[in-house]
């Protein structure tokens, strides 16, 4: 089974404004070998995801989307080449049950899930709500490793864990995304038993960043942060083979401010 997920930056620029014969995300998703895509920040509610996504549909896609409740913001989905055999929206709290913001699908025997994380802004509203969400998740989470599934989320965290996880770490201890805080989190659900897969296979080194600014150089001078992630189940992250991100040659392949994270379960 290979899952990938990829933060697409609003799903109709992905398709049409950004792309091109050979580029964008349905020529990627035309020839990636994923069982499974994750998206996140669809920026649409779902009918229009159906009408962005309707040529991959036609090629046999399955769709499942969360709609977001803010007009233009957030969303969800999961794309798979399996019907699915349970569809779930929202992690449990209520605050956020319509903030299509998270996605959980059964399909080919195991839990998928679709998350995309609030950026935050230290030591305001803003951070206080993303702290929230990030407790709502945990508890979730805490619920699947219980669960008869092995399971996966898959998404923008909007977190990066360690130093490694950012290029210009320094520069970012006192901004949401870095903050000691937000770090702790996600350390101490790692000590859960969840897994980092792609850390898992990539260990000790800088990277592999999935996102990069649009302005600047950030990319051109690979200055990028690991925010998306794949945190999978003991079970399931022991059958991983490889992971990778899907990083574009040179700066005007890009369809997205993020690369594609894909992994491979044996």
């Amino acid at each position: 089974m290979i899952v990938s997920t990829i933060n697409v930056n609003g799903i109709r620029a992905a398709v049409k404004q950004r792309s091109t014969e050979n580029l964008g995300l349905l020529p990627w998703l035309k020839e990636t070998d994923a069982d499974v895509v994750c998206l996140q920040e669809t920026r649409a509610d779902d009918e229009q995801l159906a009408d962005a996504l309707a040529p991959a549909l036609a090629d046999g896609w399955h769709l499942a989307s969360a709609t977001p409740h803010v007009k233009g913001r957030n969303g969800v989905a999961v794309l798979s080449r399996t019907e699915f055999d349970d569809i779930r929206i929202g992690c449990g709290a209520a605050e956020f049950a319509t903030h299509g913001r998270y996605l959980e699908v059964d399909t080919a025997g195991v839990t998928v899930a679709s998350v995309y994380f609030p950026t935050g802004e230290a030591e305001t509203d803003r951070q206080l709500e993303k702290e929230r969400f990030m407790a709502a998740v945990a508890d979730r989470m805490a619920v699947l490793l219980t669960g008869p599934l092995e399971a996966v989320l898959c998404g923008d965290w909007n977190i990066a864990h360690t130093e490694n996880d950012i290029k210009n770490w320094r520069g970012n201890v006192k901004r949401a995304g870095f903050l000691p805080q937000e770090r702790q989190w996600l350390t101490d659900l790692l000590d859960t038993g969840w897994v980092d897969v792609v850390r898992q296979v990539h260990p000790g080194v800088a990277g592999p960043y999935a996102w990069w600014s649009w302005r600047g150089k950030a990319f051109d001078n690979d200055a990028g942060w690991r925010i998306d992630y794949q945190l999978a189940s003991p079970g399931l992250a022991a059958r991983v083979g490889a992971a990778r991100t899907e990083r574009p040659a040179a700066y005007a392949l890009r369809w997205s401010d993020h690369a594609p994270v894909t992994v491979h379960y044996q």
